[in-house]
């Protein structure tokens, strides 16, 4: 199923115009355009995330709490907070505010995200196990493929194209996976909703007409 959908999408993309965008060293793009200005994702909490709440200097209050299906999480003196849709440093203000109106100083407060359980990530193509995968932490595009069970025996491993969401525009790059496991690239970050398609050795997972438009790994093309 998953392998079809990719195939499906892959053959949609290719049929569109192309245009060039060039991202720094081999990583890909972040998912935010805020969060590119400063280099790095802007993640959003949502449900089943396991967050770490701490306070500076006040280690009684801080806590590890999993967001709960409403999207919301409970802190001592102030009770539930709406946590869902927004980012880390957003909820570390509002929880300082609430500190800060009945109980606490200036309290310095930090959010930290330990497992990102509401994010997926799809793999198709030439695998041993196609699917959708959870994020519970920091994933790369080898271990992407690790979840898969690997490359299948007629997978090609040089021609490995991921897709993502950058600010409402959907990009696609092309990675050499080979290259990656050998060490002579670095390995690329994934993210929530990120789709990773292994083509095969004869080309049969519809990648040919993105390969001739992506010649270059980590050159990074939208199509609308």
């Amino acid at each position: 199923m998953a392998a079809l959908f990719c195939a499906v999408w892959l053959s949609a993309c290719a049929s569109h115009g192309e245009s060039v965008g060039q991202y720094g060293g081999v990583g890909l793009p972040p998912s935010d355009p805020v969060a590119a200005a400063v280099g790095r994702p802007e993640y959003r909490i949502g449900p089943s995330d396991l967050l770490k709440v701490t306070i500076f200097r006040v280690e009684e209050l801080d806590r590890q709490v999993r967001v709960n299906n409403d999207g919301r999480i409970i802190l001592p003196l102030v009770g539930a907070i709406d946590v869902a849709g927004r980012t880390a440093a957003e909820v570390e203000t509002d929880i300082a505010a609430r500190y800060s109106a009945g109980y606490l100083q200036n309290p310095q407060v930090t959010v930290f995200v330990e497992e990102f359980a509401s994010q997926r990530i799809t793999v198709g193509g030439a695998v041993g196990k196609p699917g959708i995968y959870p994020i519970s932490s920091r994933l790369t595009l080898l271990q992407a493929l690790s979840l898969a069970e690997g490359p299948d025996d007629v997978a090609n491993l040089r021609n490995v194209i991921v897709f993502r969401s950058v600010g409402g525009e959907r990009q696609f790059a092309r990675f050499d996976a080979k290259a990656i496991q050998e060490g002579e690239a670095a390995d690329p970050e994934l993210m929530g909703e990120d789709v990773v398609v292994v083509d095969t050795s004869t080309g049969k997972i519809v990648l040919q007409n993105l390969i001739k438009l992506a010649p270059f790994v980590a050159v990074w093309r939208a199509y609308r």
